[in-house]
């Protein structure tokens, strides 16, 4: 397949109560540099022909604002916790713009949670102007248009969570762990993306970033960059920390493949 040019914005880079935190909690990390202000996770791809959005967490509205997103071709969603889907209803003014309902690549867990969770949107007397949404559960990899999206499963603490390889670009959150058959499957990526939610203590649901780097090194990575950054993680400190081929990401960061 021909290589396409790709453009990666990291639409939010925070943990899973963004940062700081509601109440002003974790404010007191706060060093005035504008890398430490975290939306929830999300991020943007666009190729040649494509325009791709992963994930729509509760700051969603105000993330297409400030990256000036005016199309979405398909939607790939990882799982179905609320700083992963609250946006969702924000979707309806590219419905009412595209007049067609929106694509979503996921996998069966996440449709079940929000048709249950939002089922004002899939009701068959639904509200006149409800998000419409197409799902498509993805097993194996599939195309769309000049892009290969491949199904990358990984664990997040117990919970099955599923990661997309989008051509050379692979993305993971929430993550925990990665099985050998997943990495087969980023294996030759130019960008890899995945959680490392602080450098110490473990947690059991996320990566650390040491833990993060160790995988990085493992899978021979030549660029990763780490999201779902808690309060605690100052970006120039731990910047300083980070080997040449690991690089912590920043709300509206842009990577070029």
């Amino acid at each position: 397949m021909k290589p396409y040019r790709m453009k990666l914005t990291f639409l939010g880079t925070g943990t899973s109560m963004g940062v700081p935190v509601a109440g002003g909690f974790g404010s007191e990390q706060d060093t005035g540099d504008p890398r430490d202000q975290r939306y929830r996770c999300s991020a943007w791809i666009q190729t040649e022909q494509r325009s791709f959005v992963i994930d729509t967490g509760p700051e969603f509205r105000l993330q297409t604002l400030r990256a000036g997103i005016r199309h979405i071709d398909a939607l790939m969603l990882t799982h179905e916790h609320t700083d992963h889907i609250g946006g969702l209803d924000d979707l309806r003014a590219y419905n009412y713009a595209q007049k067609q309902a929106i694509p979503v690549y996921t996998n069966e867990q996440t449709e079940q949670s929000i048709r249950t969770r939002f089922s004002y949107m899939f009701h068959p007397d639904k509200t006149p102007g409800s998000v419409d949404l197409k799902f498509h559960t993805l097993i194996k990899p599939v195309q769309d248009g000049d892009t290969i999206i491949t199904p990358l499963p990984v664990k997040h603490g117990k919970m099955d969570v599923m990661g997309f390889r989008i051509n050379d670009i692979s993305y993971i959150t929430d993550v925990s762990e990665i099985p050998e058959e997943t990495a087969r499957k980023i294996d030759g990526s130019k960008v890899v993306v995945m959680s490392g939610l602080r450098w110490d203590p473990p947690h059991p649901t996320h990566f650390t970033i040491p833990e993060a780097i160790e995988v990085a090194n493992k899978l021979k990575v030549e660029k990763a960059y780490l999201i779902h950054m808690s309060p605690f993680v100052n970006h120039e400190k731990v910047s300083r920390k980070l080997p040449d081929n690991v690089h912590l990401a920043y709300d509206q960061l842009q990577v070029t493949v």
